[in-house]
């Protein structure tokens, strides 16, 4: 499939190279993807053909670049149940459940949010992200509950990756965690890379990878006896690496209740409460969930805010523990 995607250069963006640039606003593609279809003659600025990724933009530059992607027939439309937060003609907010995958990969072709969103949609996503991604802005983890932006046509797909870029967009996370975090509110500001060891994880660290800055808040710390100690925290990310908020606690020492990835193993229990043992062991996935959504709206530039409820196992956790607190 080929399409075709337009800027126009600001004064931000003057000086800046064009890989770089291209990049930077195309969030689902690498940097030596783009220098290929750039040396592939599939870039033209002010109507000119150009081959070299390092050609610096000027302010007002009309750049027009072509991304070339491969048909994919393994995805096949499905009826699901989508939760619509908001929709309109150029996008929708969905409330993602947990253990719904975003996309289709690694042999998962069925069930995912995006065959969904192409039964119901159809052709009228954006196609920026490739046939694997149709719609797809941004992505929350499997076993994460909580607010997705799905772009309906290009221009808006494009002007909400450039939000995410630019770090403009809010995103505010609720999640349970094990014991108390020090300082109870601050910044944690890391680099994550994939762990050596597995790379379906991500590891973080001062030395190498991707920089990463979650902002977090305690709301409250839940000291009963006969329970672990646990904390709710409201966590708002400055960017969005890969599991970020959970590589970033377990950087703290910590973990989110029901993170069997990032989580202590075989923790075990002394004389705790059977109540509270079953209702943890009634949390699907992690007690995260991505709440809050602020961002600016891709036509009319109004300023839009949603929040969603917590999923039932979080909510019937989180109400335990103030019963018990009393």
């Amino acid at each position: 499939m080929n399409n075709s995607i337009k800027f126009l250069i600001d004064d931000s963006s003057s000086g800046k190279r064009v890989d770089i640039f291209l990049s930077k606003n195309l969030n689902n593609f690498t940097r030596s993807y783009i220098k290929k279809l750039i040396g592939d003659r599939h870039l033209k600025i002010n109507g000119i053909s150009i081959t070299s990724p390092s050609t610096r933009l000027k302010k007002l530059d009309k750049v027009v670049f072509e991304l070339i992607q491969k048909s994919d027939d393994r995805i096949k439309p499905k009826k699901i149940k989508l939760d619509i937060v908001y929709e309109d003609k150029d996008i929708l907010l969905i409330d993602k459940p947990k253990g719904m995958v975003v996309h289709p990969g690694a042999g998962n072709y069925e069930n995912t949010l995006v065959n969904g969103l192409m039964y119901k949609y159809k052709n009228n996503l954006s196609n920026i992200s490739g046939d694997l991604r149709p719609g797809i802005v941004h992505r929350i983890d499997k076993d994460t509950s909580g607010l997705l932006i799905i772009a309906k046509n290009n221009f808006s797909h494009s002007h909400l990756g450039r939000q995410f870029s630019e770090h403009t967009i809010k995103r505010k996370y609720q999640c349970l965690i094990w014991g108390i975090i020090r300082p109870l509110n601050g910044k944690i500001e890391t680099l994550i890379s994939r762990n050596k060891k597995n790379r379906k994880l991500m590891t973080a660290s001062e030395i190498s990878g991707k920089k990463a800055i979650t902002n977090y808040t305690t709301i409250k710390v839940f000291n009963i006896k006969h329970i672990p100690k646990i904390s709710l925290l409201e966590c708002e990310l400055e960017t969005g690496r890969t599991h970020q908020i959970r590589v970033h606690l377990k950087y703290k020492g910590t973990s989110i209740l029901g993170d069997k990835q990032y989580g202590k193993k075989n923790q075990k229990y002394k004389k705790v409460c059977e109540d509270f043992i079953k209702k943890l062991n009634s949390i699907n996935g992690q007690a995260l969930h991505a709440q809050t959504l602020e961002f600016e709206h891709p036509i009319n530039n109004k300023i839009l805010s949603f929040k969603t409820n917590l999923p039932d196992d979080f909510k019937k956790m989180l109400d335990f523990l103030n019963n018990q607190s009393g």
